[in-house]
């Protein structure tokens, strides 16, 4: 426990002392972001915080990566294998994410990249998800499906992560609360390694959240949502995939994917509902709008501090609300999970469409 909370503290006070540093190369060198009619910030603001995210996240991991407590030469080996899989893959979204936070890099040669990255995390790294669990019923599934369902979760848990991020401290702050949970969880299944990792980057994501809260001093880029997202669908997939045997009574009871998707409900619910909202209107599901529910939520009238927090708590809730596979079937807890999107949505949009009305009325008048 002493080590994850080295592990925790080392990359929060890199983001912390690093970051303002970063802010002044940043404004010398012109890398920042302009406001305009689309964007909600209202000043230049740097868009490389995702440097700082990745290089604290990189070396607090590093720093205290530890097999000692490792005792069969396959697990070494296999452990290694994971940590050089996780370096080489995360170093090739770092230089796309920078790229486009740069110069800008198309939308397809984005997805092309995460493609190549996961198909090495799967077919190499045999990082991937074999079964469902027992939701819908079903356990084990053909490779072919394990194969095409584990890339279908990682572009769309990457490029969540990425969508999500357009109001201060929202991706940052989503992110801190999903990596915590997740590192919670694998301090209970005593799976110290994978704990690490969440807490690195939990760590980083929290330091950098005092920059990136609003009014935001810094965002994180596409350099930083493409390696949180990456990482957190890593972290997914090792916690749906991590043996039932190793678990206590209490946690072998709570269904894996529903735990995984109830802490991901906002990016994955937010990204599908704009998704068919575009695919409807006949567009790219990756043209940029102001669809978004942290948008409506702006549109409702809450602040920047408020939509986020209430995005927080959400969040939180849904995790809550996938503890209820303890006493249901897996389907039926998935259910739950919906049910409270579908509740969080729905109130949402009731305001939303409240708010035009009246606007439209008065318009009239």
């Amino acid at each position: 426990m002493s080590l994850l909370i080295l592990v925790f503290f080392t990359s929060f006070f890199i983001v912390l002392l690093a970051t303002p540093s970063l802010i002044k190369v940043a404004f010398l060198k012109n890398l920042i972001d302009l406001p305009s009619e689309r964007k909600i910030h209202t000043r230049a603001v740097p868009t490389i915080g995702g440097i700082i995210i990745y290089a604290a996240t990189l070396f607090s991991f590093s720093l205290w990566y530890n097999i000692d407590n490792l005792s069969e030469f396959n697990q070494v080996y296999e452990s290694v294998k994971e940590f050089k899989i996780l370096i080489a893959t995360s170093l090739v979204l770092f230089f796309v994410g920078v790229k486009d936070d740069i110069i800008g890099t198309a939308p397809m040669k984005k997805l092309f990249a995460n493609i190549v990255v996961g198909l090495i995390l799967i077919l190499i790294g045999g990082i991937r998800i074999t079964g469902l669990h027992g939701v819908f019923g079903l356990e084990e599934i053909p490779q072919w499906a394990s194969i095409f369902l584990s890339l279908f979760t990682y572009i769309v848990v990457v490029n969540a992560m990425n969508l999500i991020d357009g109001v201060d401290g929202l991706a940052a702050g989503v992110g801190f609360i999903v990596t915590t949970v997740f590192g919670t969880w694998f301090i209970f299944a005593n799976n110290y390694e994978m704990a690490s990792l969440s807490f690195s980057l939990s760590g980083a994501l929290l330091g950098f959240l005092l920059f990136n809260f609003y009014p935001a001093k810094i965002f994180m880029g596409d350099s930083g949502s493409l390696i949180i997202g990456m990482l957190i669908c890593v972290l997914s997939i090792k916690l749906i995939e991590y043996p039932i045997a190793q678990l206590d009574d209490f946690w072998v009871k709570i269904s894996k994917p529903v735990f995984v998707i109830a802490t991901l409900t906002y990016p994955l619910t937010d990204t599908l509902r704009v998704f068919i909202i575009r695919t409807m209107k006949g567009l790219s599901p990756f043209s940029a709008d102001r669809n978004h529910l942290h948008h409506r939520l702006l549109d409702c009238g809450f602040s920047q501090t408020k939509t986020v927090c209430i995005i927080y708590v959400y969040s939180v809730l849904t995790v809550g609300a996938s503890l209820l596979s303890y006493f249901l079937s897996p389907s039926l807890a998935l259910g739950a999970v919906i049910i409270c999107s579908g509740l969080f949505i729905g109130m949402v949009s009731l305001r939303y469409n409240s708010i035009i009305k009246k606007k439209q009325n008065n318009e009239i008048v």
